[in-house]
This record gives structure tokens, sequence and C-alpha cells, in this order.
């Protein structure tokens, strides 16, 4: 699978072949965590739609993505009712809070720094999608490219955002980033996860 070229220079590092291993040998805990994803996703993009009221370019471009991520929600789960595959509560994977941990706690790094955050997840999400596709089945992998062309706008839009809402320059910052999410796809986690770094025991 062909990814634009600047996501791929976003992110630092590709995902590791042992996680693309591990998400063939664990195929129910794949789908279940993508439906998570997705559901986070949309809560994050409504959240952000209520904390930040006074700025309607990000309104609309949440709105939207909201909308697209339950959409994919409710995709997801259609595959796993096919499949026999009940969805049920996970524990949620380190990467997203090994990001996290780093966003400031004032205005308008705050809102930067979430935006920056959100644009990585989308991005490594799109990246992710793109090496499973061609391992898996038909219907699957269909899916999964389908998911591309949106995973990538969304990545955009966000960095589109923090670009705007940034009260200088973002280049050392969206740096920061990419290289606190690259170690965070190569540290070890026990448990599989969709956003799982490289486990050493899968549980």
């Amino acid at each position: 699978m062909t990814l634009p070229a600047e996501l791929l220079a976003f992110l630092h590092c590709e995902t590791p072949d042992n996680w693309i291993s591990q998400a063939l040998d664990h195929p129910s805990e794949l789908l279940i965590d993508h439906a998570n994803c997705e559901k986070k996703a949309a809560s994050t993009a409504l959240n952000l739609m209520f904390r930040y009221t006074d700025k309607p370019g990000l309104l609309q471009k949440m709105s939207r993505l909201a909308r697209e991520e339950l959409r994919h929600f409710e995709q997801v789960t259609a595959i796993m009712n096919k499949r026999g595959i009940v969805y049920r509560n996970l524990s949620a994977s380190q990467y997203a809070q090994r990001l996290r941990q780093h966003v400031r706690t004032t205005e308008p790094g705050r809102l930067v720094d979430t935006l920056i955050v959100g644009a990585f997840i989308e991005a490594r999400s799109c990246e992710r999608f793109a090496k499973l596709a061609p391992n898996l089945d038909s219907e699957l992998g269909g899916f999964y490219r389908s998911l591309l062309k949106s995973e990538a706008r969304h990545y955009q839009d966000y960095l589109k955002l923090a670009r705007e809402y940034a009260d200088g320059p973002l280049d050392e910052r969206i740096e920061f980033f990419a290289r606190a999410e690259a170690l965070a796809v190569v540290q070890p986690d026990e448990e599989f996860r969709f956003h799982s770094g490289a486990a050493v025991e899968v549980v």
C-alpha cells in the first residue's frame, strides 16, 4: 500500500513487523480495539467542540470528524457481528497516554498540543491500516484500504488547526511529539492493542 510521502515523513518510524504478526494472531482483539479507537476518536472530537466553542473552524472540522469516526465504529462492529466477535471492554494501550502526558496545561499550548497528538494518532492509524491490509482477507483488507483517505485527511486537519491556533512557530513542538510517538511505537507492551508497541508477551 502506498501512503503519501508527507505522512510517512511525519512519522519517524514504521510499525514493527512483529506488531503485524501479533495482529494476525489476534483478529478478535484487533477488531474490538479498532472499534474502541474509533469511538475514542469521536469522543475526542466532541470534547474539543465543547471545550473550544469560540473557534468556528475547529467546530466545523471536529463535527465532521466525529461523524466519520462514529460511522467507522458502526462499520467495524458490523464486521465483528458477521464474524461472531462479541464487542467487549479491553484495557487501553499505553500509546495515547505516552503522548498526552506531554500536553501542556495552559492555553493555547493545551489546545495546540492536543491537536498535534491527534494528528499523530490519526497518521499512525493510517499507516497501520496500510500495513495490515495486504495481509488480511479480502473483506477486511478492502475495508482498511477504504479508511486510508479519511484517516490521512484527519491527520492533516488536526495539523492545520494546530498551526492555526499556535502562538508561534510549531516545527520544534511537532518534532518533539514525533520523537515521543516513535518511542511509543517501539516500547514493549504486554498486551496487543491496535496502537500497542512491540509486545513482549501477548495476553
